[in-house]
């Protein structure tokens, strides 16, 4: 990847993030790389994957998702200071990502959290029935030695996870392979973020900090789709999009979903 394009685009993410209540243009944002737009918006895209504009909407996301964990009270308050017009394109804006309404995220961190940290001694058991279902990918997850926390692993239709993907699982303890499966026809993005054990819920909710994986290219499935792959994770680069999905919720709605079978 080109230094110079990196570089660029590390500082006007930067700027982004410093200036949330603010409106902004792509052109403002690429005179500030003093790219011109249309070259501007190639490199942003080729840099992070996704568009200015939604790298734009995920960190207002993320932002909102900060706030609301640090000073729930404000939840009214919160869609102005980040640079959405009203709450109700805010709330409109966050349940699109995080899969659930402000309201409901902020009253449901702190059970999602407990919930995750069950798994924490324990392995996660997922439905038999799944394992032989076509189409399927095989994972395997490469992770560092020392690394001990929950691995989300999912396919997007886009290259960034800022919305509940196609099909989803997660790995914990010592196992580092999964299998995707129910996977519509069509192209995907293999993602995974690995997240440590923490006793406090914001580490489960703002993933920057969190590693990172994926596939280079994206996957074509169709019914008699039977893929091995593998991914290996890796520290947070400064461009990365922000991981604005709800993976707790993800987590419960999955083994929610095989309990009842």
């Amino acid at each position: 990847m080109n230094d110079e394009h990196t570089g660029a685009v590390q500082q006007v993410i930067q700027y982004m993030k410093e200036h949330l209540d603010e409106p902004m243009t792509t052109q403002q944002l690429a005179d500030l790389a003093r790219y011109s737009s249309f070259h501007f918006s190639r490199v942003f895209k080729r840099v992070t994957g996704i568009s200015v504009r939604q790298y734009l909407s995920a960190l207002r996301v993320e932002s909102g998702k900060t706030e609301l964990l640090k000073r729930p009270s404000l939840l009214v308050k919160i869609g102005m200071t980040i640079g959405l017009s009203s709450p109700g394109t805010f709330n409109t804006r966050f349940k699109q990502f995080v899969g659930l309404s402000p309201k409901r995220f902020r009253s449901t961190s702190g059970s999602l959290h407990q919930y995750v940290n069950q798994y924490e001694n324990k392995p996660l058991s997922w439905a038999e029935e799944e394992l032989n279902d076509l189409p399927r990918i095989h994972c395997q997850i490469v992770a560092p030695e020392n690394f001990r926390g929950m691995i989300y692993v999912g396919l997007f239709p886009r290259p960034v996870p800022d919305q509940k993907p196609i099909s989803g699982t997660a790995v914990n303890l010592r196992n580092r392979s999964c299998i995707l499966t129910r996977i519509p026809a069509g192209t995907y993005y293999v993602l995974a973020a690995g997240i440590p054990w923490s006793l406090n819920p914001r580490d489960y909710y703002l993933l920057n900090n969190s590693l990172r994986g994926k596939l280079d290219n994206p996957v074509h499935i169709d019914e008699t789709t039977d893929l091995s792959v593998k991914i290996t994770l890796r520290e947070p680069l400064p461009y990365d999009p922000p991981i604005v999905v709800n993976l707790p919720l993800l987590l419960f709605e999955k083994d929610r979903g095989n309990s009842a079978k």
